[in-house]
């Protein structure tokens, strides 16, 4: 035998015995898992509700609480198994569709059918008078719910199918940081 395998076949069994092979779970507080130690929210569990199309339990402050499944060897102190409950965020929904909003607004656009739908009556009655202020307010309404610049009066969101049409706003302050591109 040469004396470099020997030597390496025996750093490889002292490093065998010295690192601890475990197959038990380890017991950790689950609420500071890192991205990668968790998979949220847990597959197995219906967390979409089919009447507001968000996920269950979702509160006035964007948020609802799912239930998530922590990698194989990992249990969460509150729960002694592998699932845990966490906070994400979501669209909280009062009733208002989409799509009737933007039909009445198309439609009955000109009569301001479309802001009393959304809780506006003043300027539904401003529209109603004035035929949809001869109509360009009419347009202007149609481009504003279509793009969902105009939402419901009470600050919720539109109730739209979960893998519908939503837009999500991205906004940049002075504090964002744009990565420069190849062609700038």
């Amino acid at each position: 035998m040469k004396p470099q395998l020997w030597y390496g076949s025996t750093v490889l069994y002292l490093l065998a015995a010295i690192i601890p092979c475990s197959l038990e779970a380890v017991e950790i507080d689950c609420s500071e898992l890192r991205m990668g130690q968790y998979l949220c929210p847990d597959p197995s569990v219906r967390h979409i509700d089919p009447k507001t199309q968000q996920l269950r339990g979702c509160t006035k402050e964007n948020k609802a609480r799912v239930w998530c499944l922590a990698v194989e060897g990992i249990n969460c102190s509150e729960t002694k198994n592998s699932s845990f409950t966490r906070e994400m965020p979501c669209k909280w929904t009062n009733g208002y569709h989409f799509d009737t909003s933007l039909l009445l607004s198309v439609f009955l656009g000109m009569f301001g059918a479309d802001r009393f739908y959304l809780g506006y009556p003043a300027i539904g009655l401003l529209k109603f008078c004035t035929l949809g202020f001869m109509f360009l307010g009419q347009l202007v309404d149609v481009i504003l719910i279509a793009t969902q610049v105009v939402g419901p009066a009470d600050g919720s969101a539109y109730v739209i199918p979960y893998y519908g049409p939503g837009i999500t706003v991205v906004r940049s302050d002075n504090w964002t940081y744009r990565l420069p591109q190849d062609n700038w």
